[in-house]
């Protein structure tokens, strides 16, 4: 009888071990989706703040609270315009939004960078769209990853962060729940 009860109890122990292993690698693969931040800053989360502690004073500044700010860097420009009421109210998102990066644009000066360098022709998530007229250009854009990388004469020229798609969900449904 109590060799049963111990096999029934080892057996136990060992299916909940293997549950829990089960449980813990398939956490280690799910992944959240958010925007893919830049240099700490990350849209519909970032402030105005949190851009002027990471870059500095900014060189060019529109008027208005929510208004973009302009920064030099290595390599080129960075422009960062934020969330106001009329896209809220356009996207119908949460207004606890308002105030937070909407999107940081970065102008490459002299870049390197090719699609190929970056290994963007091999990744299906990133769809290409070629530029109309004799400039040579490409398109790459994942919006699941709010990235779009725009490429002139095969050089990186411009790099887009936005908020994803899974933050836009989010961000409208908040909405809709108020």
């Amino acid at each position: 009888m109590k060799s049963s009860l111990t096999f029934s109890f080892r057996t136990h122990r060992l299916k909940l071990l293997a549950a829990l292993f089960a449980f813990v690698a398939a956490a280690s693969f799910v992944k959240i989706v958010s925007a893919a931040p830049w240099s700490e800053l990350e849209p519909f989360k970032s402030r105005r703040t949190d851009v002027e502690r990471v870059l500095g004073q900014p060189v060019k500044s529109e008027p208005g609270e929510n208004a973009a700010l302009q920064f030099k860097v290595a390599g080129g420009i960075v422009t960062v315009a934020f969330v106001d009421a009329k896209f809220v109210e356009a996207k119908k998102l949460s207004p606890e939004l308002v105030g937070t990066v909407k999107e940081i644009v970065l102008r490459h000066d002299h870049s390197s960078i090719t699609p190929e360098s970056l290994d963007l022709v091999h990744k299906s998530d990133f769809k290409r769209e070629d530029m109309r007229g004799d400039i040579g250009g490409a398109v790459y854009r994942n919006l699941k990853m709010g990235l779009v990388y725009t490429f002139i004469g095969g050089r990186l020229k411009t790099t887009y962060y936005t908020a994803s798609t899974d933050q836009f969900a989010r961000a409208q449904k908040k909405s809709a729940g108020k």
